[in-house]
């Protein structure tokens, strides 16, 4: 009996100590994970790096760290963690490839939110999508089309292709083309498209708006009409512009001519 007793105080005794030692690893590894955790978001914040980021690192950076802190604690008690770490890495791997897409977007979305291609309030065309940017989270980007449509575009789609950011310039340049008959007077059409834009108080004085022939084309002599605008401003004088250059070009006697063709007919006598 008094041997079984011995027994019993020596397994307590020695697994005692075990499992203390696995406790203040476990609640000293726990704090340190929380600090790390925080210190890490403290930095990203100092960087002024997107909120939504910050948090999503801090809790990836805590919940990895306390991975490794109950291994460590499971190790001090004698649990064979080789195999468990095997089973976590098999898992982990099952999950990445099941996720492959996911993860896909998550590193496009990580990558958008520190360098910034473009911010929320920009108007902007990725993804074969134009529009202004909603949202910018860890996996999608949520645009606002210019008919009121919500787009959801994944993050990797969106990096993955060209980004034109319309919203992060000064000025914008307004490309318009305008046909006139070959018979017209070309110096007046261009002092009337001039005209119209140099009185526009929302086009710029510099660079200076350019009026010229830029092609010779089927059925009309065409007049490129090139003025700068603030971002702001670039639809509201374009279809201001339009409009008022086919009034005024008529009311000076231009001739905007349309695609035409002759077609000549010619009858076959059938001999007698």
């Amino acid at each position: 009996m008094e041997s079984v007793w011995e027994v019993v105080r020596a397994n307590v005794g020695v697994y005692g100590v075990k499992i203390i030692t696995a406790l203040i690893i476990f609640f000293v590894g726990w704090m340190l994970a929380k600090g790390i955790a925080a210190g890490v978001a403290k930095i990203m914040r100092r960087a002024a790096i997107d909120k939504t980021l910050v948090g999503f690192i801090r809790t990836l950076v805590y919940f990895g760290l306390l991975v490794f802190v109950i291994i460590a604690a499971l190790d001090r008690l004698g649990v064979q963690t080789t195999s468990l770490v095997a089973i976590l890495g098999a898992a982990g791997l099952a999950v990445g490839l099941a996720l492959k897409d996911t993860l896909a977007n998550f590193g496009a979305g990580v990558l958008i939110i520190i360098f910034k291609p473009f911010h929320v309030g920009d108007f902007v065309e990725a993804g074969g999508q134009m529009g202004s940017v909603k949202r910018v989270s860890i996996f999608n980007t949520i645009l606002g089309s210019p008919d009121n449509r919500k787009i959801i575009l994944p993050n990797s789609m969106v990096l993955g292709s060209a980004i034109t950011n319309f919203s992060d310039v000064d000025m914008r340049r307004i490309d318009m083309v305008f046909g006139i008959s070959y018979d017209d007077n070309i110096k007046t059409a261009k002092d009337v498209l001039m005209k119209i834009i140099t009185s526009d108080e929302r086009v710029l004085k510099d660079p200076a708006p350019v009026v010229a022939v830029s092609e010779l084309a089927d059925s009309s002599v065409n007049l490129v009409c090139r003025p700068w605008v603030k971002p702001d401003d670039y639809w509201g004088v374009r279809f201001d512009t339009v409009e008022k250059g086919k009034a005024e070009l008529e009311a000076a006697g231009i001739t905007i001519p349309f695609p035409q063709r002759d077609v000549h007919l010619f009858e076959e006598k059938k001999a007698a």
